[in-house]
């Protein structure tokens, strides 16, 4: 999720550069609007488009890989193909930040929602408080002492204090903004910011199509008044507005210079309309970067089977089964008792639990005294384990038969996700592949079954079933 959000903020960035670069200045108000709302869409969508043929024909020193939690590494060039084994010893780290995170995010949510909630309370109680009159398709807001101005859908608001005249200017001017839909716009950016309220990208997407609402609206509205008597109410006082991100204010002293200043503009030129063709070689560009990407959180999602799905629904769900069924088999006693193992906290010192300690998987990244690889003896702990994740990215790059490339076809990259424990004998067991290549999956389950027996590892002074999770990665030349 995290490399996601980056890709967007990135593609985001380019998209806006080229706006604020090129387009901005531009009298094709229109096509900027399709422009801002176009590519905001597809900043969400180009990162989850993956082009394997792109991603085949780059060199690997081009790309794109963000840090990752998985540690340890191996890489050697073996007959013409390179295998890239790495080891995953803080998978359930990772997962911790990861629930933070979706908690913050959340959290987030609520507050940008409540304050959008009141920001419409504030416009409804406005519509009670005035007189409210029906002109042409839209309804008109009469607001008491003040001199505010604005719409918002087919509503426009007026404060008692304007004179007739300016009264005047500012019907043609809002009611081009209700003609055009433009609350729609602004709404569907107020969306964005709820759901990305940590992106600033989207608040600068959002102001970016409220002032070109704004030449939109001057555009129109001075073609049906006197362009002299347009530009005096706009250099006469500047009126208070509140700010609302998602209404249509006619006064805004930070605007006032530029939408006189593209009054003033001739139109542009029809050729400039080709600065528009930028976003052909920008979107490849980025399909370039995403196809390229290595997704860490997605290495480890191959890992784990249902990461995503909350713990409470799978405890719920097995209560449900056992209240189905009436009664449990004693290898679904086993296992209950083996999670019970896990989450009590005198689990290992408890002789209930002990018929099944050989059946507890631990996870590499949080066992107490992990297992021990052949040539590793006596280390410390963390040299312990960096030796074991040596040894093992060692034994598989001499032992996987990289020939297989040759004599099957096979080109560009592969992934093989590779899971196994070991358990409180130290022998390998339940050793699971994953990928695509039936033939890639029998040679890394070859290769896993011929690991040597190792010390086993303990937890609490017992020995134990260590779980360990492999990523291999061969790019075949």
């Amino acid at each position: 999720m995290i490399h996601y959000i980056l890709q967007i903020l990135v593609v985001q960035l380019l998209f806006l550069l080229i706006y604020d670069l090129f387009l901005k200045k531009e009298t094709f108000f229109n096509w900027n609007r399709v422009y801002l709302l176009m590519t905001s869409l597809l900043s969400f969508i180009l990162p989850l488009i993956k082009i394997d043929v792109i991603k085949e024909n780059i060199p690997e020193q081009y790309m794109i890989q963000l840090p990752a939690v998985l540690i340890g590494n191996v890489s050697e060039e073996i007959e013409g193909s390179e295998v890239i084994i790495k080891s995953s010893d803080s998978f359930f780290n990772f997962l911790t930040i990861a629930r933070f995170s979706e908690y913050l995010w959340y959290t987030g949510m609520v507050i940008s929602l409540l304050l959008f909630c009141y920001k419409l309370y504030r416009i409804l109680k406005l519509k009670q408080t005035g007189i409210k009159t029906r002109v042409e398709n839209f309804n008109l807001i009469s607001l008491p002492n003040t001199n505010t101005a604005f719409s918002f859908f087919n509503t426009i608001f007026l404060g008692e204090k304007l004179s007739e005249v300016k009264k005047t200017n500012i019907l043609l001017h809002e009611k081009i903004h209700i003609k055009e839909y433009h609350t729609l716009d602004l709404l569907f950016f107020e969306i964005l910011r709820i759901i990305c309220w940590f992106n600033p990208l989207v608040y600068v997407y959002q102001n970016r199509i409220a002032v070109l609402q704004e030449y939109i609206a001057d555009s129109k509205a001075i073609s049906e008044t006197d362009k002299k008597e347009y530009y005096q109410d706009l250099l006469s006082q500047i009126f208070q507005t509140d700010k609302i991100s998602f209404i249509n204010t006619f006064f805004n002293h930070s605007l006032i210079k530029n939408r006189i200043v593209m009054l003033q503009k001739s139109k542009s030129k029809k050729i400039f309309q080709l600065k528009y063709l930028l976003l052909v070689p920008v979107m490849l560009l980025m399909l370039l970067y995403t196809s390229c990407a290595q997704d860490t959180s997605a290495q480890s999602k191959v890992m784990s089977e249902n990461v995503d799905s909350p713990l409470i629904e799978k405890i719920q769900a097995v209560r449900h089964q056992i209240e189905k069924q009436g009664n449990v088999s004693p290898e679904e006693e086993k296992a209950l008792k083996v999670l019970a193992l896990l989450v009590t906290d005198d689990g290992f010192s408890n002789p209930h639990y002990e018929d099944v300690y050989g059946m507890a998987d631990i996870p590499f990244g949080v066992i107490e005294k992990v297992p021990v690889f052949p040539g590793c003896e006596n280390l410390s702990q963390e040299e312990t384990k960096k030796c074991f994740s040596q040894k093992i990215s060692q034994y598989i790059v001499k032992q996987f038969n990289t020939k297989l490339a040759k004599e099957n076809g096979l080109t560009g990259y592969q992934e093989i996700g590779a899971r196994f424990s070991i358990g409180n004998d130290g022998k390998v067991k339940d050793i699971k592949v994953k990928n695509k290549s039936k033939i890639l999956r029998e040679e890394a389950l070859r290769v896993l079954e011929g690991l040597p027996v190792m010390i086993p590892g303990e937890q609490e002074g017992k020995k134990v079933s260590v779980m360990y999770k492999l990523p291999i990665k061969l790019k075949f030349k």
